[in-house]
């Protein structure tokens, strides 16, 4: 025990995450209070036996993250998640695996399969500790952002908890999706997910990057052809080119027609 506390306050030992624990089964709400309290940097606020309670709590305590069962009569964990307008941050435990998809929609940091030992809840907690940590201070909120580009030819962007290097022509194409963004890239077959707005990207991308949709910004060099409404990339990726963005397409693809 003295070692587990020692590790922790070696890497953390002026952080205190404000938490709440949530799950209406008493046993496994007694086990995750109890992990939590075996974690330093993690502060238990309250337990609670609903998402109904939780309101309450947040209501009247200021909080930074919640362990959240999904599974919770009256309101399950998922939909009260987004209900918030602000959430804190969202650590799920549940026993059912195909929530995980859709926990990762509402920006969730972990996802705990029950059973979960001491050794899972420690890899959310240190998870959490890692997104309180790129969260910016508020007296630098104001110039922070989630996208930040580089003279090298390349942007850093937070996905899920993690801060990654992206090279700019790596980027195939980018997709939107309600208020997250899919990183379409030559390097990867699965696209980086990143929660940011079209306009903020669009601005720091560079002039071989067009919006020819609402929902989608194409690498114009990545174009292998123009076909009707539509952009085609590979034999297995077409993009639509929305109306009201035609026209500036097709004034770019006049400065490049040859013939008539």
């Amino acid at each position: 025990m003295l070692h587990f506390c020692s590790f922790f306050c070696t890497f953390a030992p002026c952080m205190s995450i404000r938490v709440i624990a949530i799950d209406d089964e008493p046993l496994a709400l007694q086990q995750l209070a109890a992990y939590i309290k075996k974690v330093p940097f993690l502060e238990l606020v309250a337990q609670c036996q609903s998402a109904l309670e939780a309101i309450d709590v947040l209501n009247s305590e200021p909080v930074d993250a919640m362990f959240c069962d999904i599974n919770m009569p009256d309101l399950n964990g998922m939909d009260f998640v987004k209900s918030l307008s602000v959430p804190p941050l969202i650590v799920f435990t549940t026993a059912y695996s195909e929530y995980a998809i859709e926990g990762f929609k509402v920006n969730a940091v972990d996802y705990l399969l029950k059973p979960f030992g001491l050794q899972d809840f420690m890899r959310a907690a240190n998870r959490l500790k890692d997104r309180i940590a790129l969260q910016p201070s508020p007296a630098g909120e104001a110039a922070a952002t989630a996208v930040s580009a580089q003279e090298d030819g390349s942007i850093f962007v937070k996905t899920d908890y993690r801060v990654v290097k992206v090279a700019i022509q790596d980027i195939r194409y980018v997709e939107g999706m309600s208020e997250y963004l899919k990183l379409h890239l030559d390097s990867q077959p699965k696209p980086i997910v990143t929660l940011l707005s079209m306009k903020m990207l669009e601005e720091r991308l560079p002039q071989n990057f067009m919006r020819i949709h609402r929902s989608y910004i194409v690498n114009l060099d990545k174009i292998q052809e123009v076909n009707k409404n539509r952009v085609i990339l590979d034999a297995d990726t077409y993009l639509p080119i929305g109306d009201s963005y035609k026209e500036q397409f097709n004034r770019y693809i006049d400065t490049k027609f040859l013939g008539k």
